[in-house]
């Protein structure tokens, strides 16, 4: 498979989830409003949720830097590390991100940034030590994709999505258990209404724990994605193979990421110490694919480029 056709089939794969995210929503929304004859709760729920989700939207990079003890650097404090970063942004046809660095030797990176004028990457110094020239740029060329590709902003409408769908379903629980339901005074309406009820019951537990798998789905196709588009960045796919080599090989967990911001890093920064393979099931609430699957990818594009 040519690197576009790798490009084009992850674009397809994340636009069917981002719809089975929307079906979900519209699904226990309808389901809520039968149950209780209640619409307008379904639509206080979504207007709150979408308000709070907005707000997080727009200082989303500055708690992820901040959580992540990332401190910005200019040019003289890193002049080769600005160089790579501005020379394969201006391929990409990218204005040059700030950059920041996190003091923690364990290695690792990532992009923040919901449009590419306000994009950051970090990087920490584990990674920069670590590392040779041709796997940095691979590194940088991955994270710049993030920004060029909108992953950040994508991500982002998820969570929405996410958030919305949970606060419906715990609106739903909490309405149940506080005897929200209303009285149809039809005996057909009223057994009808039991039935979206128990439907709804089942959605409410169910669609948070679906949604979370949906959208750490789109956290590894997003990842997929990436590498393709910085392979053909640098025309250079064994460079990054080759970082993820040796970054899945390297067992030390980043000692500041957390389960929140784990998605956001170039690999998994939570890792099994003991690199035990996990099985199908866990694999599903995994926020990166495997690293040997992206690098067996990365090496079936080195002909194509």
């Amino acid at each position: 498979m040519l690197t576009y056709d790798h490009i084009d089939s992850n674009k397809r794969k994340t636009a069917v989830l981002i719809t089975a995210f929307l079906i979900l929503i519209i699904g226990l929304g309808f389901v809520f409003s039968q149950a209780y004859d209640a619409p307008a709760f379904v639509f206080i729920a979504v207007i709150f949720s979408t308000t709070m989700s907005l707000v997080s939207y727009f200082v989303a990079d500055k708690i992820a830097l901040g959580l992540s003890h990332a401190k910005q650097v200019d040019r003289a404090t890193v002049p080769e590390l600005y160089k790579l970063v501005e020379n394969l942004s201006i391929a990409a046809g990218l204005p040059t991100p700030k950059i920041y660095i996190i003091e923690d030797s364990a290695p690792n990176a990532f992009a923040t940034g919901r449009k590419p004028e306000l994009a950051s990457v970090a990087f920490t110094t584990g990674i920069l030590q670590k590392l040779e020239k041709k796997e940095l740029e691979g590194v940088i060329a991955h994270e710049l994709s993030h920004i060029g590709n909108y992953d950040i902003r994508l991500m982002t409408i998820v969570v929405v999505l996410v958030g919305i769908l949970t606060l419906l379903a715990d609106w739903f629980l909490r309405f149940s258990f506080f005897g929200g339901r209303r009285k149809s005074s039809n005996g057909n309406g009223g057994q009808a209404q039991i039935i979206f009820i128990f439907v709804g019951l089942a959605l409410a537990i169910l669609s948070p724990i679906f949604a979370t798998i949906l959208q750490l789905a789109i956290s590894r196709k997003r990842e997929f994605l990436a590498d393709a588009s910085g392979a053909l960045l640098t025309r250079y796919p064994e460079g990054l193979a080759s970082a993820l080599e040796k970054i899945s090989a390297d067992h030390e967990p980043l000692e500041v990421a957390n389960k929140a911001t784990a998605h956001l890093y170039f690999a998994n920064p939570l890792k099994d110490q003991k690199g035990r393979s996990t099985g199908w099931f866990k694999k599903l609430f995994n926020t990166h694919p495997p690293a040997e699957e992206r690098i067996s990818k990365l090496r079936g594009m080195h002909s194509s480029i």
